[in-house]
């Protein structure tokens, strides 16, 4: 097994770690939050670094999920980053949400260094992680991908290299850009219903069958009739995802009217005290007057 590093112990990131720990790797993590690094290896094991740098000594792939492109950059390239120790054939997997021009510049500060990278954002949530059950698009050199991809499957069920640097982003990107208007529509769909006083239950046991099934659908539709929004992706963070999107359009030349709409009704949630709700809280626009999330 790899002697490897993961540098950020988030909510993704901690079981994430903890499936590479199981699975007979030898991890060594970083968290900005000591007494978190502390806690995880109490738990799993391994051992934890004093610094980014520290945690990825001689390791053979280093692991990051952090917050967004300036975390990042301050865990790579940063006086503590460990791109600073990366020995050569080492690769880099970042799992972070971020944006293609931070996996491009990665890529070629890796490289300078004989080493790897490889941008791997993922999808599945809080739950897909903690079931290591979560798919990871991932871009970079076929070469470097052959020598993570069995790491990375100790938490993910599909791993698929897309193309160059920067296409797992823009993949993740992609999905993030699908499941805006999804979501919404389920919203929509499920207000429709209540009002119109059908028996909820029977209705997606009936439509979920047919052409308007979706995760989303399967998974959120009763804690969005309850107005449960504590737990999963939170509304701060998709807007952070839209902006890398509408970022790349601008330079791509895509348009995105219905993200953009969905953006605006996520800023709604924000002001009703839903920064940290999940994303299916959509629905509490439109039902805010009998569904009050504490």
């Amino acid at each position: 097994m790899s002697k490897v590093a993961w540098i950020g112990l988030g909510v993704m990131g901690y079981p994430m770690a903890g499936h590479l720990a199981a699975s007979g790797h030898d991890v060594t993590v970083f968290n900005r939050t000591r007494e978190k690094a502390e806690k995880w290896v109490a738990e799993h094991g391994g051992s934890f670094g004093a610094t980014p740098a520290a945690a990825a000594a001689n390791a053979d792939i280093v692991f990051t999920c952090v917050g967004n492109d300036d975390d990042l950059r301050a865990v790579t390239l940063g006086p503590d980053g460990f791109y600073q120790c990366l020995k050569p054939g080492a690769v880099h997997v970042d799992h972070t949400t971020a944006s293609a021009e931070i996996a491009r510049e990665l890529y070629e500060a890796a490289k300078s260094h004989g080493a790897g990278a490889l941008d791997a954002p993922v999808s599945g949530g809080q739950a897909g992680a903690e079931n290591g059950k979560l798919t990871v698009m991932v871009g970079g050199d076929e070469t470097d991908f052959a020598k993570a991809q069995a790491a990375i499957a100790a938490f993910a069920h599909a791993v698929t290299l897309i193309g160059p640097s920067g296409a797992g982003q823009l993949t993740k990107m992609v999905n993030q850009i699908c499941i805006a208007g999804l979501i919404q529509g389920l919203a929509e769909a499920l207000n429709f219903g209540m009002r119109a006083g059908l028996d909820m239950e029977k209705v997606i046991a009936t439509i979920s069958k047919g052409a308007a099934q979706s995760w989303q659908m399967e998974n959120r539709w009763k804690t969005m009739i309850a107005g449960e929004f504590e737990f999963g992706f939170a509304v701060d963070w998709v807007r952070k995802d839209f902006g890398m999107c509408f970022d790349e359009a601008r330079r791509n030349g895509a348009s995105l009217p219905v993200t953009a709409l969905v953006d605006q009704f996520y800023a709604d949630v924000q002001k009703m005290g839903g920064r940290r709700w999940d994303t299916s809280s959509l629905i509490a626009r439109l039902t805010r007057d009998e569904t009050k999330p504490s």
